[in-house]
């Protein structure tokens, strides 16, 4: 196998591979196995012992894991990773391996449902205490300090109301305090955006959305510094988490894509979102390359484009959002984003119906909130749709 170091890294996404077997195949095969042998008993035992980097159990390593992992890690500029088997997994592992009992740590309010749930709820019952704050309040931040604060997790953009947190600020804030940097980089992907260029310590994605890009399989990943990552494997290695070669294999020939498709997705998102801002049942549109956006300026300054994803409010609160959902005819209503296929979701009753009306206001979440996952359509269909359900929806 050729060397890949020198390539760029969208290029070492497409040219990283296992070693071939004595076939020769073009493409890397599937290792569908749970164990790998060993033809001594030493080897084993050296295996064991991680005297060598041998593959044990499909649990701790895989080859078409490991191909994932690599080509992850050239893509982020990571020193090693750790992939997962959905996208909350590797949120957990990465809490769980690297926090224990009194521990606190520091996360944006604007978070992913699922993810706000786990630090509010089930963090608390191992003595692990989260304290919320907004996005850009920088005051806010250093007030939530507090002597047994370990880490610091963000998103950015934020899920779904696509808030966009300072990456340079936000690492100076983590180095002051000795805080570990955990970054949430799944809406923008490493093709549009590097936290660890910008001081991150951990780099986390649900690897289910555009890094498989087609709705197919489910993932998570870690990739960040080694030390930090070598206690995410160990704790992983026996929680069991791991991510399955099946669904490795896939998520590794679509990051051959991942470029070409991030390109088209942004250009889409930014021309749906640029024509919506202009629709009388619209009260407002928000994307991180509109003029518009809050934090337009920092958007700019850490991202090669905007994203996939807009959001929107539409008149008529709790109920409009249903029925705009009811009368959508192309995109498809499901709780997913970053697939081939532009997806909408009504948040307040779906992903943060869990949450008070309160909860929900803090985070952003308004009744008439729609968030859009733009595809890959062309760009004037998926407008005529998401206009024709906006008219059904009015009053």
């Amino acid at each position: 196998m050729s060397s890949t170091s020198k390539l760029d890294p969208i290029s070492q996404a497409i040219r990283i591979q296992t070693e071939r077997t004595q076939q020769r195949e073009h493409s890397t095969p599937l290792y569908l196995t749970s164990s790998f042998i060993f033809e001594e008993a030493e080897a084993m035992r050296a295996a064991f012992a991680d005297e060598t980097d041998d593959n044990i159990y499909s649990r701790f390593s895989n080859p078409n894991v490991d191909e994932f992992i690599d080509k992850m890690c050239a893509l982020e500029g990571a020193e090693d990773g750790f992939a997962t088997s959905t996208g909350m997994s590797a949120i957990f592992g990465a809490f769980f391996a690297l926090l224990k009992q009194g521990d606190h740590i520091i996360s944006c309010s604007s978070v992913f449902g699922s993810t706000y749930t786990l630090v509010t709820k089930y963090l608390p019952r191992y003595g692990i205490t989260c304290t919320l704050v907004p996005a850009g309040d920088e005051a806010a931040w250093e007030a939530a300090v507090q002597p047994n604060t370990k880490m610091i997790y963000l998103e950015t953009p934020t899920n779904p109301q696509l808030e966009v947190l300072d990456l340079e600020w936000s690492n100076k804030f983590a180095k002051k305090h000795n805080l570990i940097l955990s970054v949430d980089n799944c809406f923008a992907t490493p093709l549009l955006q590097k936290p660890i260029e910008y001081g991150a310590d951990l780099v986390i994605h649900s690897a289910t959305k555009w890094i498989d890009g087609q709705g197919r399989v489910l993932g998570g990943i870690i990739v960040g510094r080694k030390d930090l990552i070598k206690e995410i494997y160990l704790f992983c290695r026996n929680t069991g988490p791991a991510m399955s070669p099946f669904n490795a294999w896939v998520l590794s020939k679509s990051l051959e894509t991942l470029d070409v498709r991030m390109q088209r997705h942004c250009e889409n998102a930014l021309k749906i979102a640029e024509t919506l801002q202009k629709h009388p049942n619209v009260s407002w549109v928000k994307y991180p390359f509109l003029e518009g956006h809050p934090q337009y300026a920092i958007a700019k300054k850490q991202m090669k484009l905007g994203g996939g994803v807009f959001c929107m409010e539409i008149k008529g609160g709790l109920e409009a959002g249903r029925k705009f959902l009811d009368a959508l005819e192309m995109l498809s209503v499901t709780a997913n984003l970053g697939d081939t296929r532009s997806i909408a979701s009504h948040p307040a009753s779906t992903t943060h119906s869990r949450l008070t009306d309160a909860e929900r206001l803090s985070v952003g979440i308004t009744p008439g909130l729609i968030r859009i996952s733009a595809g890959l359509e062309k760009a004037e269909d998926i407008i005529a749709d998401i206009t024709q359900a906006l008219e059904k929806s009015a009053g």
